[in-house]
């Protein structure tokens, strides 16, 4: 079978019993993520940064698609979690790169007044491939050098 889409597990996570994505109904849109390992997420405190979870996974696609990270619906009430980036995107060239292999990671800010706790194999986010499109007039020619935030650099 010829690889179109999918999740794998990112390397230095091939030992940590890393559950890849799945969608839990025949018309749900989102890929449940999990965390790859425990992880406590503090009460917000002003001009902390966001707390990345790490996921353990790296996605490829075609080139004209995009993975988009969204927030499970209940985590902000009942966790008091938000992302920090309301959406996150993850370029078909993030997968494999240099730095990271292109390990997808959740970045959260907890609104609770207490600590949240989130443990290995936790849903914590939903992952949706998209189509783009591209403009007329467009010319990127850049090449991704790094992973995590680095378009830009």
């Amino acid at each position: 079978m010829e690889k179109v889409r999918g999740f794998e597990v990112a390397k230095g996570f091939e030992d940590k019993n890393i559950n890849l994505p799945v969608r839990k109904t025949k018309f749900s849109a989102g890929y449940d993520v999990e965390a790859a390992e425990d992880v406590i997420v503090p009460s917000f405190k002003k001009g902390m940064a966001p707390t990345l979870i790490k996921t353990g996974i790296k996605a490829y696609m075609p080139d004209d698609e995009v993975l988009m990270l969204y927030n499970r619906s209940s985590n902000p009430k009942k966790k008091g979690l938000i992302l920090a980036n309301s959406v996150g995107v993850v370029d078909k060239d993030y997968y494999g790169n240099q730095d990271n292999d292109g390990h997808i990671m959740f970045a959260f800010y907890n609104i609770k007044d207490e600590d949240i706790e989130i443990k290995k194999g936790e849903c914590i986010g939903q992952a949706i491939f998209q189509k783009y499109l591209l403009t007329d007039d467009d010319k990127a020619e850049g090449e991704r050098m790094s992973g995590f935030g680095s378009t830009g650099r």
